[in-house]
């Protein structure tokens, strides 16, 4: 995937989220302690199947989906607003940081599942 995907997908989440956050009063609805807990039970079952996998094994990508769920109760993404989610976990320091306490090749792993989940575009709406 070339740069000007790439910053399609940037454009992407910095709109949707905006979009979002501004019709949901900045995710009220989210019950974030809950998000958070689940966000980090399915990072430690992905750190823990990451060495000896692939990002699109089925394991991994069933537990993408479960990444995708979750991310859907902010605002359902495009396909190129999920794959802007993963440059995001890669370029900004502290979500980088974040990812990889749980496993050292987290964000870069993650991401290529991310972006092989958009590929395949099952549940997406666009």
């Amino acid at each position: 995937m070339g740069n000007q995907y790439e910053d399609e997908c940037r454009r992407s989440l910095a709109e949707e989220q905006a979009k979002s956050l501004a019709e949901t009063n900045n995710w009220e609805h989210v019950d974030r302690n809950q998000v958070h807990q689940d966000w980090d039970g399915l990072y430690r079952e992905i750190a823990a199947c990451l060495d000896g996998s692939l990002p699109g094994d089925r394991e991994i990508q069933e537990l993408v989906r479960r990444h995708f769920d979750i991310a859907c109760r902010f605002y359902m993404p495009s396909r190129e607003t999920y794959v802007g989610m993963a440059l995001f976990y890669a370029e900004d320091d502290s979500m980088r940081e974040f990812h990889n306490s749980y496993h050292p090749r987290m964000v870069e792993f993650l991401g290529d599942a991310m972006r092989i989940f958009a590929e395949r575009g099952v549940g997406f709406a666009s």
